[in-house]
């Protein structure tokens, strides 16, 4: 996670390009903390499963591609600039459109993710 340097006082820039440069199906990171919630970056070529988070709401961000969300009555679709919060306790499972989504998800820091 970033936040402020050892050396200054002036906080990191965090660079989105840099940080969802990966390699693997699926990846989600932290990539800066506010206050009692942490801002991740979920890079994905490859669908995350069935899950709910009990005690956070969950916002998502598209930076880069498609994300579709699928929830048990049906799914949306997410383009660049959009944004959607998830209500905690809502079954929901991620999946890109097309190759690759980059998106950023708000949440509690302490938020826990339970497979369903």
């Amino acid at each position: 996670m970033r936040g402020l340097g050892m050396s200054s006082n002036l906080p990191e820039i965090i660079t989105l390009e840099a940080e969802s440069s990966t390699h693997f199906g699926y990846d989600n990171h932290p990539i800066t903390t506010t206050n009692d919630h942490v801002v991740r970056i979920a890079t994905m070529t490859e669908p995350y499963h069935w899950h709910i988070h009990p005690n956070s709401d969950e916002t998502f961000l598209i930076i880069e591609g498609r994300l579709a969300i699928e929830f048990e009555s049906g799914s949306l679709e997410l383009h660049p600039g959009q944004l959607l919060t998830i209500p905690r306790g809502v079954r929901h499972r991620t999946r890109p459109v097309g190759g690759r989504s980059v998106n950023l998800t708000f949440e509690m820091a302490q938020s826990e993710t339970v497979a369903v």
